[in-house]
């Protein structure tokens, strides 16, 4: 049953890291055309990631820290995800 448990920590986790990836990439080529499949597939994964990386960016901002143009909340809450994916994992293997 933990086994379970943890193969499905590890894949919501991959899965969550892969769209927050897809959004990072997608993000250069959906202002070419926001109106293609390119635009559209990267609204979805902007609605969907959005409630995972606003509060990173929330926190960046609320810290101080000046990132210029360049936003790195997607990159906070990539490494956020996998220390929670750890952390979970290792409380599951503790039961």
């Amino acid at each position: 049953m933990i086994v379970i448990l943890i193969h499905a920590v590890a894949l919501l986790a991959n899965i969550l890291i892969l769209f927050l990836c897809l959004r990072a990439v997608l993000s250069w080529f959906a202002v070419m055309n926001p109106y293609s499949r390119v635009g559209s597939v990267y609204r979805w994964l902007v609605n969907f990631t959005e409630p995972l990386v606003k509060p990173s960016r929330a926190l960046i901002a609320k810290l101080g820290i000046n990132t210029g143009m360049f936003d790195f909340s997607v990159l906070l809450t990539f490494f956020l995800i996998e220390i929670a994916e750890r952390v979970i994992i290792r409380l599951l293997l503790l039961i």
